[in-house]
Formats: structure tokens, sequence, C-alpha cells
């Protein structure tokens, strides 16, 4: 079903409910072919996948308190138990975007509880978990507003109002693989909002596990949006644009063959392009550590040595993100207790895997 920006504006709401508060716990993701490069409103310059994660998460409670109508969001922020100010500006620039779509936000004073299972601002997407809770929660008003709303309507603009918070949050939604962007190869695939992958998918990536070795727990010295702009004027942009879509069509068949040498070559190659558009900016910026390369060569060596099907992918930091199937969940646990925790920030480390998106509490 394909949908424009006007299908997802309410047309009959029906405002009885005088009060109501809704709890979601929605999941991170890591993307296997990336996307860098933006235009407005959180349009991706090219598509991407992602595996939805299930341990690292954000939980989300919202209580919704009928009012009289008011001509901005009215709205109470707390973050891990603490009233967060400095995270306002940022929700409150959500809420603007998405007021045509949710005119019921003007209706309700919301008090917004939030927590995250993994360090703030880390490179682990914690915009993509925090942007696609208040969505789901926010759908689950407007659902109670209107009861006709199914369930495939719900997670397509619920997955369309995440991404006017943070682009990868719209793919956060559903699991276990998810593409945002329009691409050639699928057919319901939107710019607008996430959409499963389509395709059988081989078994060899069932319960694929994700470990977060957590190299540097800080804040990022810069930002996803502001490396996002450093797109506009990048020398080697539209070729990458164009290799990501490529990518997007050669792990679609990967996904579907369990052709897992292929996968890991595509894998380890889309993250470290994604930081070699940041070395090519203008101005540059490295987010990668001194131990984030240590890693990625301990990787390589173990994989020569035992022919392990194990791999590495980044985000927008420092931490690195071990990809590797179920079955050699024993083996590579031995290897990060032996090996890789020396290299992470107190030795700690999240051990995830592929998950199946939002849930209601």
């Amino acid at each position: 079903m394909s949908i424009n920006t006007t299908s997802f504006i309410p047309k009959e709401l029906d405002f009885s409910i005088k009060e109501t508060t809704v709890t979601w716990k929605t999941p991170s993701n890591i993307a296997l072919v990336k996307y860098w490069g933006k235009t407005n409103p959180q349009l991706p310059k090219n598509a991407s996948i992602s595996f939805t994660l299930s341990n690292c998460h954000t939980k989300t409670k919202i209580t919704f308190t009928k009012t009289k109508k008011v001509k901005e969001a009215d709205f109470e922020l707390f973050f891990e138990g603490k009233k967060k100010d400095e995270f306002k500006p940022k929700i409150a620039t959500f809420f603007e975007r998405i007021v045509t779509y949710c005119p019921y936000i003007l209706e309700y004073k919301m008090e917004i509880h939030s927590e995250n299972s993994f360090p703030h601002s880390s490179g682990i997407a914690s915009s993509a978990s925090g942007m696609s809770a208040i969505a789901a929660c926010l759908m689950s008003l407007e659902k109670s507003l209107d009861n006709t709303i199914s369930e495939e309507f719900f997670n397509q603009k619920a997955s369309f109002l995440a991404r006017l918070g943070s682009g990868s949050a719209s793919r956060s939604i559903e699991g276990p693989l998810v593409i945002w962007g329009k691409h050639d190869d699928f057919e319901t695939s939107s710019d607008l909002y996430g959409v499963k992958f389509p395709h059988y998918v081989h078994s060899i990536f069932d319960n694929y596990q994700d470990t977060i070795l957590l190299v540097d727990k800080g804040e990022k010295q810069v930002s996803s949006t502001v490396g996002h702009n450093l797109m506009f004027d990048h020398p080697y942009a539209e070729n990458r644009f164009k290799q990501a879509n490529d990518n997007l069509s050669k792990i679609s068949k990967i996904l579907q063959t369990g052709n897992i040498k292929e996968f890991i070559k595509l894998v380890e190659s889309e993250a470290l392009t994604l930081h070699a558009m940041m070395l090519t900016s203008d101005p540059y910026f490295i987010l990668m550590k001194p131990n984030t390369l240590k890693i990625i060569n301990e990787i390589w060596e173990y994989r020569t040595k035992t022919n392990s099907n194990v791999c590495f992918t980044l985000d927008a930091g420092a931490n690195v993100h071990l990809l590797y199937p179920n079955n050699e969940k024993e083996k590579i646990h031995s290897f990060i207790d032996q090996k890789l925790s020396q290299y992470c920030q107190k030795g700690q480390y999240i051990h995830d895997f592929s998950g199946n998106g939002a849930a209601l509490i």
C-alpha cells in the first residue's frame, strides 16, 4: 500500500478521552547499508537497511491530559528520572514538524518519562530508539481517538513520525530487517517511512547476534546532524549515494541466499565507507578512536586464523558492532572476553541480537 503525506492527516477524532497513559519499548537498530546525507524534511539521499536490535532500547511513558487547545505542544520531559530541560528544544522541534499530522498534541498536556538501556549519545543510535518510542506513544493516543486505524497504518505512520525526529528512527518500529528509502528493487519502499524486508531470509541470519563494544561512552565530538549536512558539498557524495543503492541490491540477494562471506565483505565495506565520508568532509572529522582500529585488526586476524563468520560494522561513533551468526555465539563470546574487552571503556560491552521492533508495555 503506497501512501502520501496527506493520508497521515487525521480527519475525525473523538476527544472524549480526558487522560490516558501509554508506555512503549522501542529498540535501536544497526544499519548494514548506511544512509549518510539527507534533505528536508528528513528525507534520505539513498536507501538503507538495518537489523532491528532487542536489548538496546528506549522505554518511554507518556501521560496525556486533556487541556484547552494551545498554540504549541505543552510538555514536560524526564530522562532517567530527572527533569531534562536541555533535551526539550529537540523534542519541541519534532512536535512542530509533526503537528499537521498529529493536531491532537495541541489538545493534550504531555508528561514524558524516558529511559535508555544503554549510554546516551554514545553511537548506539539513541535518537532512533528515543524518537520512535515517542512516535509509538503518539500513535497509541491517535488510535484511542480513532479506532478505525489498522495495524499496518499504525506502523507506517509511527515510522513516518519517528523519521521526522530522527531519520534512522524510521527503521525502529518493525523488525528484524527494515528498509528505509525509495529503491527500485523494492516496490513498497518509501522515503517517508521504513518497510520490512519483503523477501525470504536465509536461516543463517535468524536471531543474528550483535555485540556492541563500548570503546567510548562519551558524547560524540560531531553530531550526526552536522555530519549529514556536510554531505551537501561533499566531493564524493553522488558516487556514495549510488554505491549505497547498489549495495542494497547486493545485500538483498545475500540475505536470501545466505552467502555469509559476501555479507561480511559488504557490511565491513559499508562501515568503512561511512567513516571515509567523514574523513573527506569539509571540515573533516574522525569519530573512530585508536581502540576502534585495534578491534578491527583483531577481528581480521581472528577471522583469518579461524575462518569465523564474525564481522564488524560501525555507526557514526567509535563503538564497534560485532555481528555474527547465532551458531558462533559461544566462540565469539570467548573471543570478546579474552581479546576484545580490553579495548572497551572499563571492559564494557552489550550483547544484543536482531529483534522484531517496538512493543507496547
